[in-house]
C-alpha cells in the first residue's frame, strides 16, 4: 500500500472535504451520506467498480471514492473485482440490479464488460469510465483519466532526457516494457512513448539489443511485477553477458521496481529506467538515484472529477468534458474530460510533491 492505513484515511478525509464540507463513511463497502450531505443526494446509489489491486493508486481510489460520495450526499457501493474479470461483471450487475444511478468503472479488461454495462443504460444508469477506456460497447457516456497518451510521450522523453545525463553522446542500449494487454491503457502509454522513441530508433541512438519491439512483444500480463522480473532476467541473460544496459523504457513505478531488482542481481550498473504513479518506493529511489523518472498523476484529483462528474448528472445537467475526438473505443467517440500528467524526476521531486501529505515527507 501507498500510506499506512490511518494516512490514507486523512488523505481522503482531506479530498471529502474539499468536496463538501462534510460527510460520514461507514467502515463498510456500502457508505451512506451524513446529514448535511444528504440534501445534495438523497437516497441515490452511485456503484464504483475498480479492478484488482494492482498499484497503490487503486488502493487510494477507494477510500477517497467512499468519504468523497459521501460527503457529497450519495450512497455508494465501491467494488473491488479481485477475482478478476467475471467477479467484476457479477459486482456491475448488482449495482444495476441495487439500481444505482451512476456507475464509475475502472475495468479490469475494458473489452469484456459489454453485457453487464447495457443493463446499466437499459436501466436508466449513467456510466463513466475511470481511468481505463471502456472498448467496445456504446454503453459508456464519459471518460476521466489523465492523458494517458501524454504519460506515454512524458515517459519517452524522460528516457531520453537520462540517457543524455548519463552519457552525453549514444547510441545507448535500451529495452521497452509495456503494461497489460487486457488494460485498454497499456497500448496507450505504449504508443505516447513510441511517438518519441521510434525516430531515435531508427537513426541509431537508441539500439533494442533484444530486437523486441512491438507492443505484442514487450506486453507484461497483468502488470505483475515477477512477469516483468523473469522477462528483465532473461532479456540479461540473452543479450547482455558482455554488453551494457543503459535504459528501460518502463510504463510503471511497480514494473520499474522489479526491473531494477533484476538488475542488480546481475551486478550491473543501473540502468535509466521511467515509471509511472508515484509509489512511495519508487519516490525514495528516485530520491536515491536509481530509479530515473515517475508519472505524477494525483488520484486525489481524478477521483474529486469523477465526483464533480456525478454531480452534474445527478442533478440533470452535463459533466465537464475537455475532448470530444479522441477517444473511439471501437464503437463510439467517448466525451472525455482529461487531467495533465507531471513528469517527476529528483530535479523537481519537491515541487511535484508539495501538495502531497504522504510524498512530500520523502522528498525533503
Amino acid at each position: 500500500m501507498r500510506t499506512p492505513i490511518k494516512s490514507l484515511l486523512a488523505v481522503a478525509a482531506v479530498a471529502a472535504l474539499a468536496l463538501s464540507g462534510c460527510g460520514r463513511t461507514d467502515s463498510g463497502t456500502t457508505t451512506t451520506a451524513g446529514s448535511t450531505g444528504a440534501a445534495a443526494g438523497g437516497d441515490t446509489l452511485i456503484g464504483v467498480a475498480l479492478p484488482q489491486k494492482t498499484s497503490e493508486n487503486w488502493v487510494l481510489a477507494e477510500q477517497l471514492f467512499k468519504d468523497g460520495l459521501a460527503a457529497a450526499g450519495y450512497k455508494s457501493d465501491v467494488q473491488f473485482a479481485n477475482g478478476g474479470v467475471s467477479e467484476q461483471q457479477n459486482q456491475i450487475q448488482s449495482m444495476v440490479t441495487k439500481g444505482a444511478k451512476v456507475i464509475v468503472v475502472g475495468a479490469i479488461d475494458g473489452s469484456q464488460l459489454g453485457t453487464q454495462l447495457k443493463a446499466a443504460k437499459d436501466a436508466g444508469a449513467t456510466v463513466i469510465a475511470y481511468d481505463r477506456l471502456v472498448k467496445n460497447t456504446a454503453a459508456v457516456d464519459y471518460y476521466v483519466a489523465y492523458d494517458n497518451f501524454k504519460v506515454g510521450v512524458l515517459q519517452g522523453n524522460a528516457l531520453l532526457e537520462g540517457l543524455k545525463a548519463k552519457k552525453p553522446n549514444g547510441p545507448y542500449n535500451v529495452e521497452l516494457f509495456a503494461g497489460s494487454p487486457d488494460d485498454a491503457n497499456a497500448q496507450v502509454f505504449f504508443d505516447g512513448a513510441m511517438s518519441v522513441l521510434t525516430p531515435k530508433i531508427a537513426d541509431g541512438t537508441l539500439k533494442v539489443v533484444s530486437g523486441q519491439k512491438d507492443f505484442a512483444q514487450v506486453v507484461t500480463q497483468g502488470w505483475k511485477a515477477e512477469n516483468a522480473q523473469k522477462r528483465m532476467d532473461t532479456l540479461l541473460a540473452a543479450n547482455y553477458s558482455a554488453t551494457d544496459l543503459d535504459g528501460v523504457l518502463s510504463p510503471n513505478d511497480t514494473l520499474a521496481r522489479a526491473i531494477l531488482t533484476s538488475v542488480k542481481a546481475t551486478g550491473k550498473a543501473n540502468p535509466v529506467v521511467t515509471g509511472q504513479d508515484s509509489e512511495v518506493e519508487s519516490v525514495k529511489s528516485i530520491m536515491e538515484g536509481v530509479q530515473y523518472s515517475t508519472i505524477n498523476k494525483d488520484t486525489r484529483n481524478l477521483v474529486k472529477a469523477t465526483i464533480e462528474m456525478v454531480q452534474a448528472i445527478t442533478k440533470g445537467g452535463k459533466p465537464t468534458v475537455n475532448d470530444e475526438k479522441s477517444y473511439n473505443n471501437g464503437v463510439k467517440v467517448v466525451p472525455a474530460n482529461l487531467l495533465a500528467p507531471m513528469i517527476v524526476t529528483k530535479a523537481n521531486a519537491k515541487e511535484a510533491y508539495a501538495n502531497d501529505p504522504t510524498l512530500s515527507q520523502y522528498v525533503k
